[in-house]
């Protein structure tokens, strides 16, 4: 078949090749967040993927392929691969490879409890960029909502990626109960060679809304304790786009990377998309509900997904008239656009209003 009729075979569903790029079109895809299985050696009391089994029907190997192959064609520059835990799928590795050999950076995030010599090699040969560990507390805190022995496996997979020479990082996801012990897990990260650590809010979905744990916390503590650190750290210490915005130590203190970055909205739909392990997509693959799905790899490719004028509304069709509550008195509001879509919605079912806004208006 060529020309018009050609079409893409994806498991039985014909999926149409999509050419019709906007002239002028104002957004580029930079990043993506991918979920390759759900499936997950835990079931943690506070997962906002509900993780642990595999879903049914999860993109075949095939199709994992044909999507790294149209994040390249789209021009995504980093991804992010996540779960579940990752290395429960096994085909993780050629999924990796297949957009490391195309020239897309690839960090896998897990929750270092299975590393085996053979995970070990396979990092090495897809090139990785990085693999992130996570590490919500001390020992007590951290295995309380996973499992016991847990921080020691996670700690135990730090020194083995790091010894290796595979750069390492750490992610805490921040609730009411850990969020004070953030100094006592530090001296414990410094004691390994990690690059970053970097911090977000716990958000109130999944398994977290549903076991109903308390995850509201001191985000203006957080962002003075990143501050303090991030000074004389042997890492670097910032937070995730979900803790802000606008506060002196955002403004001045560097917490996003460097002094004088601060957050800039929500990057849903507009450089960044995330992909579930049967082949939805979202702007973010935390805006975990299906209603934000904007279409799915089965049925239609990626760039019609991106390239539709009536996709990803919420952000691409953003006015500051949209600010609710807080935000539409903030002075910041049209710069920060309301913070992190996700933890709004979840938190607070709403989309331009942030409950955890550390900045007082």
């Amino acid at each position: 078949m060529t020309g018009a009729a050609k079409k893409e075979i994806r498991r039985g569903t014909d999926v149409a090749p999509f050419s019709g790029i906007p002239a002028d079109f104002p957004y580029r895809l930079d990043s993506c967040v991918w979920e390759i299985t759900l499936a997950c050696c835990f079931r943690c009391a506070y997962c906002g993927s509900s993780g642990g089994q595999a879903r049914e029907n999860e993109l075949s190997t095939e199709e994992c392929l044909d999507t790294a192959r149209q994040l390249h064609e789209l021009g995504c520059r980093r991804v992010s691969m996540i779960g579940g835990e990752v290395f429960m799928r096994r085909d993780w590795a050629q999924i990796v490879e297949a957009l490391t050999s195309r020239g897309i950076a690839v960090c896998v995030i897990t929750n270092g409890f299975s590393m085996t010599p053979a995970i070990l090699e396979a990092l090495r040969r897809v090139n990785i960029e990085s693999v992130a560990v996570s590490l919500d507390g001390p020992e007590e805190v951290h295995d309380a909502y996973r499992q016991k022995g847990s921080f020691a496996r996670a700690i135990d997979t730090i020194r083995t990626l790091t010894d290796a020479g595979i750069p390492t990082s750490v992610i805490s996801a921040l609730r009411a109960d850990n969020a004070p012990r953030l100094p006592e897990l530090y001296e414990i990260l410094r004691e390994y060679p990690i690059f970053a650590w970097q911090l977000q809010a716990c958000s109130p979905m999944g398994n977290a809304s549903e076991n109903r744990i308390y995850v509201k916390f001191d985000a203006g503590a957080v962002l003075r304790f990143v501050k303090e650190t991030a000074t004389s750290a042997p890492f670097a210490v910032g937070v995730a786009d979900n803790i802000g915005y606008f506060t002196p130590e955002e403004t001045e203190g560097g917490v996003r990377g460097a002094p004088g970055a601060v957050f800039t909205g929500c990057g849903a739909g507009l450089c960044a998309i995330g992909i579930d392990s049967i082949g939805n997509v979202r702007g973010c693959e935390s805006m975990y509900d299906p209603r934000f799905n904007e279409g799915n790899l089965r049925e239609r490719s990626l760039a019609s997904i991106w390239y539709d004028p009536d996709a990803f509304a919420y952000n691409r069709k953003f006015d500051e008239s949209m600010l609710s509550g807080k935000c539409a008195r903030c002075e910041y509001g049209s710069v920060c656009a309301g913070g992190c879509r996700s933890y709004n919605w979840f938190a607070a079912n709403t989309l331009y209003e942030n409950p955890l806004c550390a900045r007082e208006t």
